[in-house]
Order: C-alpha cells, then structure tokens, then sequence
C-alpha cells in the first residue's frame, strides 16, 4: 500500500480515493485528506483557473453566499476594530460588504493582491473564505494566520468540510483540481490544539477560531 507524508501534521497517510484526476490520501492522525503534491497546479496554472472564476462583487449570489461571514463579524465585532480578508480572490466581496457597513478592513491575496506589509499587521478579525482548501502548507498558513490575531481575535473561515454526506468518491468538492486539502472535523480540533487557538466552533456554514 503507497504511503504519504500529511501536508499538515506530517504523519503517514494512505490511499482514500483513487477516482480518475482526483487520487486522495487520509492522514492516520489528523484525519486531514489531501492530493500528493506531484499533482498540484504549478504556479501559473494556479492563477489561470481562479482568474477563470466569476467573483462579480456586486452579485446578490455572491454576496450571499459570503454572508455568514460578515454577519458573524458585524456580531462580535465594532467599526471600531480592523479586518483582513486573506485570500480575497479577482473580487473582495467581503471587504466591500463591511466597508459598506463602516468596518475598517484590508485584503490580501497571494495572486491578485500580494501586499506583504499587511502580513506585518495584527487584526481584530480574519476571514478566510473558501481558501484554506488551497493551502499547500496548512500548518504553515494557519500558524500565520493566528500570529495576524490580536489577542481575543476570531479568524473566520468557509470551507466545505467533509463529514461521510456522501461517498468521497461523488462528493462534488473535490473536484476542483486546486482543492489540495481537505477537512474533516477531526482535522479542525487538530489544528484548534496544535496552533494553538483558544477554541474552535464549527458551526453550519462557517468555522470560526479563537485566538
């Protein structure tokens, strides 16, 4: 049976899914499911396919589907605190939404606005929407991302997180060729303790760490 390293705690994996195009592995211990890296999108190829996705920021849809994130945010937090959106993609539908709404916040993209200074700043908040599935190096990306929190800051996230609703094989989230990494809600307790973030809340349509 072929082995891999976990992208993300580095344990040994085996085969999951061997569907054409869409060859997966599960971690034995963080039960996170991942692509091997022989097949990851080069660089380039990577930003041609999101280039290619329709993030109009003034469609209702998008708007929309966003939604739980910003309502979360307008919750917790006050115009009185700053934001980031990390990996805010051709259209920073969550910037605009609390701009709108008198919220301070920044977007950073590694491919469509690449501002390293903003990674040299500490927020209030964080929201990672339909992102952190492309993250070649999670452990990496969520340790930064915890070290842009403030004390007491929340990172939201939005991701689908697989929990057996359908057999892998026909389950339609994977097969976007850049959904490198994918969770489980083991995976999301590995990482809360791992970090470490004070706790983490997977809620119906968004996961929210606490700093």
């Amino acid at each position: 049976m072929k082995l891999e390293t976990c992208p993300l705690c580095h344990a040994t994996a085996t085969v999951f899914c061997t569907k054409p195009k869409h060859l997966f592995y599960k971690c034995s211990q963080c039960d996170g499911i991942f692509r091997p890296k022989h097949t990851y999108f080069d660089r380039e190829t990577e930003k041609q396919h999101y280039e290619q996705h329709e993030n109009d920021v003034n469609d209702l849809g998008y708007q929309n589907f966003v939604r739980p994130i910003v309502e979360a945010i307008i919750t917790d937090f006050t115009t009185a605190h700053k934001g980031l959106d990390f990996g805010s993609g051709t259209g920073p539908v969550i910037a605009k939404l609390l701009t709108e709404k008198g919220y301070s916040v920044v977007n950073y993209d590694l491919f469509f606005e690449n501002i390293p200074e903003r990674l040299t700043q500490q927020y209030d908040f964080i929201s990672c929407c339909e992102v952190m599935e492309h993250f070649h190096h999670p452990l990496l990306e969520f340790e930064l991302l915890h070290s842009l929190l403030l004390p007491h800051g929340k990172l939201y996230c939005k991701t689908e997180v697989y929990r057996n609703q359908t057999p892998f094989e026909d389950w339609y989230y994977k097969n976007d060729l850049t959904h490198v990494f994918l969770y489980q809600e083991a995976t999301l307790h590995w990482l809360q303790k791992k970090v470490p973030f004070k706790k983490v809340e997977i809620r119906d349509k968004i996961i929210v760490f606490e700093k």
